[in-house]
């Protein structure tokens, strides 16, 4: 064999070499770059965004044009998808509008508003806001928002909304009709920062009774409560009614804030434990103001999350009566991050756990449509009507220092139940109820009696000399009757008086907000007289 052969041979397994890997590399060139990451180049243990890669492939390939920002969403959505119910991802053009009601403001005209007879009705504008300076009036019909038309056109709450809120400062042009005035009138109004509250109302209903409504936990909520606080008690308020029903929370730092004002220094709160969040204990300080009176706390099936750290709080520490039917049973905290885009996503990161330990958050093993309709199974189940119905594990059973029993795993249970209405009269006012008529009718009766119900000085000269005339309620009747609901002889004899009360509770709320509402409607709120007759007999 000649030397140049030798030399051939030598080098020929060289050759097939290179022209293998020149045709791995020009393969990998050929390939699409998200079908080799990871794979048999990447060096060992190198990780890679399987999201991104699949995104980029998508938009990159797909048969139809996509939206980057849609498939972004609905990334994020499928990813939050199998965690807890309450981890969530808002969309930037919604979440002002969420964060709105945490923050106890929002920029706007000022007024409360309901749409009656495809039209934008004012119900009440809010005092020492724009609307009410410009002299717009409760009854007022908005016709033309800067020259659109928005009277029988079919306008809904959001299209209403969008038109009327906006930035502190800008001007909105509107144009309303008013009963008794021939033709429409014009407004400039210049919108500004509009005030919510997060108390209802506060009163005193007996002499030394207090009654706080607080229907949400934000960030003005402690200060609203703390003058509303000590307003009654210098009024001789000495026993309190704190009043949570369907108050789905909010801030915890609100709740534990609140909590401080019932409860002697050094008193556990709460406590919050994640996975990847260290506990961390909330205690009461010497800054309460209420520690030595006495005190009761009404909830129900929709007061949730800090409602139910406070209601836990009090009960955990025998502090005081918690009256009512069981809370909803949410004990995970969220941390929001915002995104660059200025949307976010709310991220379940802790528990909460009450005073003697427990956790009162429902499972959510079975997904989030179980989870929500477990919430309304207990209209079906008996629970809302009998306590006798719930049942608690006893593994989660828990003791106070008091020597209470009380269960975690499932909401806080009241240390009194009060059912839902089960009355004679409950079958035909429940039918009213169903359909908002009372509701409705009470609307209209306000609408058309504006002047003569101007008479009335005050909320307490209302309360103390109108009453709801045997003809006005027939005149209710026979139009419950054109609404659908069938005349029923004895179920509106049993429920007239109910329905007297309720429906001037509504023409109340319609003259003088809430403030009118709820001193009426308590005369017929089963809850709110339990916890008076409790305190009137000094338990």
């Amino acid at each position: 064999m000649s030397f140049k052969e030798k030399k051939y041979r030598y080098y020929l397994p060289i050759v097939f070499a290179l022209v293998l890997l020149l045709g791995m590399w020009a393969g990998i060139k050929l390939t699409p770059q998200s079908d080799f990451h990871g794979g048999m180049f990447a060096p060992s243990g190198q990780r890679y965004n399987k999201v991104s890669d699949l995104m980029s492939y998508i938009l990159g390939n797909y048969v139809d044009s996509v939206s980057r920002d849609e498939l972004s969403d609905d990334a994020i959505l499928g990813i939050l998808e199998n965690l807890d119910p309450h981890s969530q991802y808002i969309s930037a053009d919604v979440l002002s509008q969420v964060n709105e009601e945490l923050m106890g403001n929002f920029e706007g005209i000022g007024i409360q508003f309901r749409i009656e007879s495809d039209t934008i009705t004012v119900i009440q504008t809010i005092a020492g806001g724009p609307s009410e300076k410009v002299g717009l009036l409760a009854g007022d019909r908005i016709v033309i928002v800067d020259d659109s038309l928005v009277a029988g056109v079919g306008v809904d709450n959001k299209g209403a909304i969008s038109m009327l809120k906006g930035p502190r400062g800008t001007e909105v042009d509107i144009k309303i009709y008013r009963k008794g005035i021939r033709g429409l009138l014009d407004f400039t109004i210049i919108r500004d920062i509009i005030p919510t509250f997060s108390i209802d109302v506060s009163y005193m209903p007996g002499d030394t009774i207090g009654y706080i409504k607080v229907s949400k936990f934000s960030a003005t909520t402690y200060e609203e409560f703390a003058k509303a606080l000590i307003t009654l008690m210098d009024r001789g308020m000495t026993s309190l009614i704190l009043d949570l029903r369907g108050n789905t929370g909010g801030y915890l730092q609100a709740a534990t804030q609140m909590a401080d004002e019932f409860l002697e220094a050094e008193k556990l709160i709460v406590y919050t434990e994640g996975n990847n969040r260290p506990r961390s204990y909330a205690y009461a300080t010497h800054k309460g103001q209420f520690e030595d009176h006495s005190l009761i706390v009404l909830i129900n099936e929709g007061s949730a999350s800090a409602s139910e750290i406070i209601a836990g709080a009090v009960q955990d520490n025998d502090r005081g009566i918690i009256i009512g039917r069981r809370s909803f049973g949410k004990g995970l905290v969220q941390e929001q991050l915002t995104l660059p885009d200025g949307s976010a996503v709310r991220l379940t990161i802790a528990r909460y756990y009450t005073p003697t330990g427990r956790c009162i958050q429902r499972s959510y093993e079975n997904g989030k449509e179980d989870y929500y309709d477990s919430f309304y199974e207990r209209f079906h189940n008996g629970e809302i009507q009998n306590a006798d119905s719930i049942h608690f594990n006893d593994s989660l059973k828990y003791i106070t220092p008091g020597g209470r029993t009380v269960y975690g795993g499932g909401g806080i249970m009241p240390d009194i139940y009060v059912p839902y209405n089960s009355g004679d009269y409950a079958e035909y006012y429940n039918k009213l109820l169903d359909k908002g008529l009372i509701f409705q009718f009470a609307f209209t009766y306000t609408d058309h009696h504006r002047g003569e119900l101007g008479k009335y000085e005050s909320f307490e000269d209302f309360d103390n000399n109108f009453k709801i005339s045997k003809s006005v309620f027939n005149e209710f009747i026979a139009y419950a009757g054109k609404m659908g609901i069938d005349k029923d002889p004895q179920g509106i004899r049993q429920s007239e008086a109910r329905t007297k009360i309720l429906m001037k509770a509504f023409i109340a709320r319609n003259l003088y907000d809430d403030d009118g509402f709820y001193p009426v409607y308590h005369h017929i709120d089963e809850t709110f007289l339990r916890a008076v007759e409790y305190l009137e007999k000094g338990k």
